[in-house]
């Protein structure tokens, strides 16, 4: 009893170490663009800042607003410190390893997403609707490659739960597999379209021409816009840490004991910070894709997966 307490415990620790590290990648990702582009970049704990200042504004919402508006920041944030608290992120033998599976993942961003589209369609201006609307076209395409993309590593584990993936993997130690490479190149490309980041839409700028996140939230302000924010960085880190634990779970806590619990922490910053470097790179040396360019990046993400998925039947099992 005591000891299933304790896994409990540990599970709700992660979960905390998910939400307060995520504005820390954040900082991370911003500081190395503003260095590649020779600026002075902020303080690693700037959006720690912009959130607090952010909860300490009031919340002006329209007159027009129905409950949706009010409801929606609260709500996508809860679905994803939900999806946070069901990702292995320092170890997998934990009491939500039971859920931690892609089509729950899937489903809590899903359930965001509906309700942030609800919410940009709620007060009836341009922009939320155009916003929606081009969160929908995406969505429509990157749901497809993600599901593809763990479907291929679900191939070679016989599992779709995240915990018994890494685990196999570990397992069977490092072996080079192509459809892992494809899969691997297509979930980046999906993360990085996901998450609003360049080439497909750019956090940093308000043009209503390329905008789609932004433009959703726009007529958020205060408590509210602050936990959006705050999902959206949980978000990007989800994607980092599915990327770094399935694809290089290396590091990872395998045993609840208070070492591999250390060295799954430690192991998993760098990734983070690892990964955060390369996202920032590739900011850089990219320009933004127009909207109309977006469908033919996504789909060639959804390619390179299913190709991953064709070697693995051919190469594998064949």
């Amino acid at each position: 009893m005591l000891a299933d307490l304790m896994n409990w415990i540990i599970a709700l620790l992660q979960t905390f170490l998910f939400i307060a590290l995520a504005p820390l990648i954040a900082g991370w990702i911003k500081a190395n663009k503003c260095l590649l582009q020779n600026r002075l970049p902020p303080p690693l704990w700037q959006p720690y800042r912009d959130l607090r200042k952010l909860f300490r504004k009031e919340a002006v919402v329209a007159e027009q607003a129905s409950w949706i508006f009010r409801t929606t920041p609260y709500i996508v944030f809860a679905t994803t410190v939900l999806a946070a608290g069901v990702l292995p992120l320092i170890a997998t033998d934990l009491p939500t390893a039971a859920i931690a599976d892609v089509m729950v993942l899937v489903g809590f961003f899903a359930l965001a997403r509906f309700f942030m589209a609800l919410a940009g369609l709620d007060i009836g201006t341009a922009f939320g609707g155009m916003g929606s609307s081009r969160e929908m076209m995406l969505a429509s395409l990157t749901e497809p490659a993600m599901l593809m993309a763990v479907f291929t590593l679900a191939m070679t584990a016989s599992t779709t739960n995240l915990s018994t993936t890494i685990e196999f993997i570990l397992d069977h130690g490092l072996i080079l597999r192509p459809s892992f490479i494809f899969a691997l190149l297509g979930l980046m490309m999906v993360a990085v379209a996901e998450t609003g980041r360049i080439p497909i839409d750019n956090p940093a700028t308000h043009l209503e021409l390329t905008m789609v996140h932004e433009a959703m939230i726009l007529e958020y302000s205060g408590r509210h816009l602050a936990l959006i924010e705050w999902a959206h960085q949980i978000k990007l880190m989800i994607y980092g840490v599915l990327i770094a634990n399935l694809f290089v779970p290396w590091g990872i806590a395998t045993q609840l004991e208070p070492l591999s619990l250390v060295q799954g922490g430690i192991f998993i910053v760098i990734k983070l910070f690892v990964l955060g470097t390369l996202l920032a790179l590739s900011e850089i040396v990219l320009a933004k894709l127009r909207l109309f360019r977006a469908p033919d990046y996504l789909s060639f993400s959804f390619l390179l997966c299913l190709l991953g998925m064709l070697s693995h039947v051919i190469l594998e099992v064949g």
